[in-house]
């Protein structure tokens, strides 16, 4: 059986053996050997409690920029505990779409050109008081959880969809056609019978 450290234990040794100092995300990413170090990190971070900062603690690093302040570990470290049932519910509900671009599982991913993989992300973040509660979960594509970092989007009502929508050019327009009714096949087939 192959024991080769994953990208998680690769930054937590990097990290250890640079307590204090200044280190950039580029370094970081070549050092996971993947595109997911961020989150590797933020769960370094968040569920095992290393004191790691950013430009959002210090004001004189610069975005891009990590400090792992101390080798001890903070008391504020938490544990997942999503149930196999919840996220069952969360991919199910969601489509097994993102919620924040809309692409589906599997697409071509119009950012990085590559199929989206699906991530269970957190509307309010676990380290803003955010629970592992089914209402406080949705499916995000690997690329938008990355960039959403805490952050929450407003979520546009169909009212605004339609004028975004209306105001598209019409392959456009025929472009979202062709998607709803390929994610809705039996109310597409139901309103076309009707």
């Amino acid at each position: 059986m192959d024991k080769t450290p994953g990208s998680k234990e690769k930054l937590k040794a990097f990290l250890l053996n640079n307590v204090g100092k200044v280190v950039d995300s580029n370094r970081l990413r070549e050092v996971a050997g993947s595109s997911e170090w961020g989150r590797r990190i933020r769960e370094l971070r968040n569920e095992e409690g290393f004191d790691i900062i950013t430009h959002k603690d210090r004001s004189d690093l610069k975005p891009g920029q990590y400090i792992l302040v101390s080798a001890e570990k903070k008391d504020r470290a938490f544990q997942r505990n999503i149930s196999k049932e919840t996220r069952a519910f969360v991919i199910d509900r969601d489509g097994n779409t993102c919620q924040m671009c809309g692409v589906a599982a599997g697409e071509i991913h119009p950012f990085d050109g590559r199929p989206a993989r699906m991530q269970l992300g957190h509307v309010v973040d676990k380290t803003k008081g955010g629970t592992d509660d089914a209402d406080n979960l949705r499916l995000l594509c690997s690329v938008c959880n990355e960039g959403a970092s805490n952050l929450t989007l407003v979520r546009p009502d169909s009212i605004s969809l339609l004028i975004q929508t209306r105001r598209a050019p019409k392959k456009v327009q025929l472009e979202v056609l062709a998607w709803l009714i390929k994610k809705f096949p039996k109310e597409a087939q139901r309103i076309q019978s009707s």
